[in-house]
């Protein structure tokens, strides 16, 4: 039997059959054509959007970092224009030969250049900051989806002489370190936007708009003078060299406006080349390295007791035999001086003589004095890592650790806080704020600590300790009346004092009108001499000369050599 006349093809279906099917198909078109009026009319954003992501890109705009000058305008830290390397994985479809060249212009391993072209991205970057003549034969390859992108890497034209101060940018070009980092907000632009149209290739075809300008960052003055810099740096390092040396710091103020003119430490680092770096180098250790400060600090106690009206300039203090018990433990003088006056203690720098002034106050009183010199508390000038140094609270003391802190143990400062505080004899017993940036105006007043009185009695103590008798001979400048104070003091290892020394020296010039303030610190000194005087003075002495020169200071004595003076052996300070 014929397909044709089978009885199945007789029996009739049901109407409503026929229109249930016709109404599917009518529903199915109605809501095709609802889809697409609403995509197309109602919702055009969404294929427009989806086209788009096909060939428009939105491209970063970076903005250049502020540049950092001098108190000259001598240029310290400047964005220089870079290329790197980026992708569209999508479009990166590059063959195996293509990958090897690639990876070896960018001296990267062909697996991670393919990992990364695998990422499931838009944007990738290949490798950051390359050469030009790197980018130039980047770009001569002509790979698909990759492509090269404008930035900016900092250069820093002195390099290690100033890597301490200035510090460093990471390769997102924000502060890590230093200055870059301390005002950072201030450096820092805000990048911009542009959205572009893009070939199959990825290639910039149109230019549609710009949807953000980059704002550039601010511009930076320093206080500090690039010359005064180098003077501090090629110095220490010279010293550090002589007497072979762990470490060293040198801290320049100027003692009108506590403007911070120089700041070196070694060691030290290139900041444009940070291959091999480590930890110990990035220490800014003027501001992040505590040491005990030994007998710099008897100044401050005899200024106490001047201000206090207990003792005066001449007042006598009985030294013999050498040294001083209290408790279970005994003070001693590196010589026996017998009858000192005051200002003879801080000449000769007689341990026992400043315990025995300090033994006239309470602790309450000798306290209050180091709080309010800002010994115990950072500084707060935005460096990282600053630290406040260690200052017991007075209810602790028992009367040998009074006596001791008195010339300098058992307590523990930063090179930058002594300084800070050196500034009172510098000036007329007022204590100002230290500042990294160039002031267009000295400070009117500053906390006084001391009266006008004290300071000066006590800078000529300190004039006494750089002449011929006293402990810094070696300190001494033609043509500047030089004040200032010795310190050496026994390095803490474990708890316990090792054979081990911070040599130390602090002082202004010229003392007839001080300018400038230079504190100096050698840490363990290994080379035979290791007393403040015969280490760190002779660097005072060549910063602070070269320095008074360089800023065209008049000298305020008479041009007689001091050549006797080197020669003769400094009194040894008391440990």
């Amino acid at each position: 039997m014929k397909f044709a006349s089978s009885p199945l093809l007789s029996q009739l279906l049901p109407a409503w059959r026929a229109r249930f099917v016709a109404a599917l198909i009518l529903l199915a078109f109605g809501t095709l054509a609802a889809r697409s009026v609403y995509l197309q009319v109602v919702r055009n954003d969404f294929l427009q959007q989806k086209g788009e992501s096909r060939y428009a890109r939105v491209i970063e705009l970076s903005a250049t970092r502020g540049r950092i000058a001098d108190r000259s305008g001598d240029m310290l830290a400047v964005s220089t224009p870079v290329k790197s390397v980026w992708a569209i994985p999508e479009d990166a479809r590059l063959s195996p030969a293509q990958a090897r060249e690639l990876a070896g212009l960018l001296e990267m391993d062909v697996r991670e250049l393919n990992r990364r072209l695998a990422a499931e991205k838009d944007f990738v970057f290949i490798k950051r900051q390359i050469p030009p003549d790197t980018a130039e034969k980047v770009a001569a390859l002509n790979l698909p989806g990759i492509h090269l992108q404008r930035e900016y890497r900092r250069y820093y034209p002195a390099a290690e002489v100033t890597s301490h101060m200035l510090g460093f940018t990471g390769v997102e070009d924000k502060g890590q370190e230093g200055i870059e980092l301390a005002l950072d907000a201030q450096l820092a632009g805000k990048p911009g936007s542009r959205r572009v149209i893009k070939d199959r290739l990825g290639r910039i075809v149109e230019d549609v708009e710009s949807i953000k300008p980059p704002q550039d960052g601010r511009d930076i003055t320093l206080a500090l003078d690039a010359k005064v810099q180098y003077l501090a740096f090629t110095h220490l390092k010279q010293a550090l060299a002589e007497h072979k040396a762990k470490a060293g710091g040198v801290v320049v103020l100027d003692a009108r406006t506590g403007e911070v003119l120089a700041l070196a430490n070694l060691p030290a680092y290139n900041p444009n080349n940070r291959v091999k770096l480590t930890g110990a180098q990035l220490r800014n250790r003027a501001l992040t390295d505590v040491f005990e400060p030994g007998s710099t600090m008897k100044p401050f106690t005899i200024a106490l007791a001047l201000e206090k009206g207990r003792f005066r300039f001449d007042s006598q203090i009985q030294t013999a035999p050498g040294r001083l018990t209290i408790g279970n433990a005994t003070i001693h003088d590196a010589h026996p001086h017998g009858l000192l006056t005051v200002a003879q203690v801080v000449q000769k720098s007689s341990n026992v003589g400043t315990a025995k002034i300090a033994g006239a106050f309470s602790p309450e009183e000798m306290w209050q004095m180091f709080d309010a010199l800002g010994f115990g508390q950072p500084l707060r000038l935005g460096f990282p890592g600053e630290v406040g140094g260690r200052l017991r609270p007075f209810k602790t003391w028992r009367p040998i650790e009074q006596a001791t802190m008195s010339y300098g143990h058992g307590i523990s400062v930063t090179l930058m806080q002594l300084a800070r505080a050196y500034l009172v004899f510098a000036r007329d017993g007022d204590l100002i704020p230290l500042s990294l940036t160039r002031l267009e105006s000295p400070p009117i007043a500053g906390k006084s600590v001391f009266s006008a009185q004290t300071a000066r009695e006590v800078r000529a103590m300190l004039e006494m300790a750089v002449l011929p008798g006293g402990t810094a001979p070696k300190a001494q400048i033609a043509g500047y009346r030089v004040a200032g104070k010795t310190g050496t003091a026994h390095k803490l290892e474990a708890g316990q004092y090792a054979d081990r020394y911070v040599a130390a020296f602090v002082g202004f010039a010229p003392v007839s009108d001080p300018r400038l303030l230079v504190a100096v610190m050698i840490d363990e000194p290994s080379a035979g001499k290791y007393y403040g005087g015969e280490v760190a003075a002779p660097v005072f002495a060549q910063v602070m000369a070269g320095s008074l020169r360089t800023l065209g200071v008049a000298p305020d004595a008479p041009l007689k050599p001091v050549q006797v003076a080197r020669d003769a052996a400094p009194v040894p300070e008391s440990l």
